[in-house]
């Protein structure tokens, strides 16, 4: 297997060597026989955990209809699955289905052009996002991220993104071709740095004053991974657009740009040959069964605040190299003393047998599938301390 994939596969990835063949719920199984706790889900992917029986069957059920016939036609579960999302939401706003984040971040970056394209007036198409952002690998969606390393070879890139050093100078950097900003609630790959909820507030009530589009990316943070449905819920704000991917699926490929512009795209305006097809929205509506079902009862809430104290008794027992504790639900972040030790720590992890994540330069970041139980919560941190025991 390796072979093929030096032969084979474009080098992308630092790939690890380990080739996982099964799982159930928060537990993968490698081809080995080896067990991980997975405190990753996929990189928040996986929210109702591996080979989750309703979903399984929910898939099933559809490919043995119809997989895919493209938007061409009318598709059940796709308008389906926009209305649950638009009505979980909260918010009064329509969808478009497409396969990804980016994909639904390049969704969100038409909106906004095509919002600032108003007759007899300047063209307002600059579009602001923060330092450290991370929207996605496309080269739109690659030039909205704000991080210079990110924008190596690949120009040139399209115009019009400007990047902030943070909410506070967002308000000094708007002018007449400003059209939109673009915020992460919590910024994932970015170091799971959430934003402080005053300040987002207030951003929201600028922009709304100013006709500036607030397009939030929840493609991490959206489908319950911070606790509500959206972020933008706990965040207390009504955004313009909201891009959503990752724990929508399952595992299945989907994303979404969500809009109180209703009316923005005319046919032929926007398309996606696979988005929302039977096999992706199928996924997505049980999933939304799942995760809705586990908030209602509490047992949703349960989970993630059983999971956010074991991390704190974690970090609270190794002061000197987890300085601080940070994130949302269950976007838990750690900042380590220095990230050759963040290193060490993710190999030492995986060795005692715990799938967790970098973000930024030196944070251990924490995405574990929503449906987690405690037992299995409870051994990995009894890994993981095996692991810092082995440092």
């Amino acid at each position: 297997m390796t072979k093929n994939f030096e032969n084979y596969v474009l080098p992308t990835y630092a790939r690890q060597n380990i080739n996982f063949v099964a799982g159930k719920n928060a537990v993968l199984i490698d081809s080995e026989g080896k067990e991980y706790i997975d405190f990753a889900a996929g990189i928040a992917v996986c929210s109702v955990g591996h080979a989750n029986e309703r979903l399984t069957k929910a898939i099933c059920d559809q490919v043995s209809k119809v997989i895919h016939v493209s938007n061409l036609y009318y598709i059940e579960p796709q308008a389906e699955c926009a209305r649950r999302i638009v009505e979980m939401s909260g918010y009064d706003m329509k969808c478009f289905f497409g396969n990804s984040g980016a994909e639904a971040n390049e969704g969100a970056i038409k909106i906004a052009r095509k919002y600032g394209e108003v007759d007899g007036q300047p063209k307002r198409y600059k579009i602001i996002t923060l330092d450290h952002s991370f929207h996605g690998r496309t080269i739109t969606a690659l030039k909205a991220t704000g991080q210079e390393s990110m924008h190596n070879y690949f120009g040139p890139f399209p115009d019009g993104f400007v990047y902030a050093k943070n909410i506070d100078e967002i308000e000094s950097l708007i002018d007449e071709h400003t059209v939109a900003v673009m915020i992460e609630l919590v910024q994932g790959e970015g170091g799971v740095q959430p934003q402080d909820r005053a300040k987002v507030q207030a951003l929201s009530a600028m922009l709304k004053s100013r006709d500036v589009l607030l397009m939030v990316d929840e493609v991490q943070t959206g489908i319950y991974r911070t606790g509500e449905f959206l972020a933008s819920n706990l965040y207390g704000i009504e955004p313009d657009v909201i891009t959503l991917a990752k724990g929508l699926g399952g595992g299945v490929p989907i994303g979404v740009v969500m809009t109180g512009k209703k009316d923005i795209f005319s046919p032929g305006d926007h398309g996606s040959t696979f988005g929302g097809n039977y096999l992706s929205t199928a996924a997505a509506n049980e999933v939304l069964d799942i995760l809705e079902e586990m908030k209602e009862s509490g047992a949703l809430d349960e989970h993630l605040l059983y999971f956010e104290t074991s991390l704190a008794k974690f970090a609270k027992a190794h002061p000197a190299i987890f300085l601080e504790h940070v994130g949302l639900g269950m976007m838990r972040g750690l900042r380590v003393v220095d990230g050759d030790t963040l290193g060490k720590i993710i190999n030492a992890a995986r060795e005692a047998g715990v799938i967790v994540l970098k973000a930024g330069r030196n944070t251990l970041r924490f995405l574990p599938p929503l449906t987690i139980t405690k037992s299995d919560i409870d051994e990995g941190f009894a890994r993981l301390e095996k692991a810092m025991a082995a440092l």
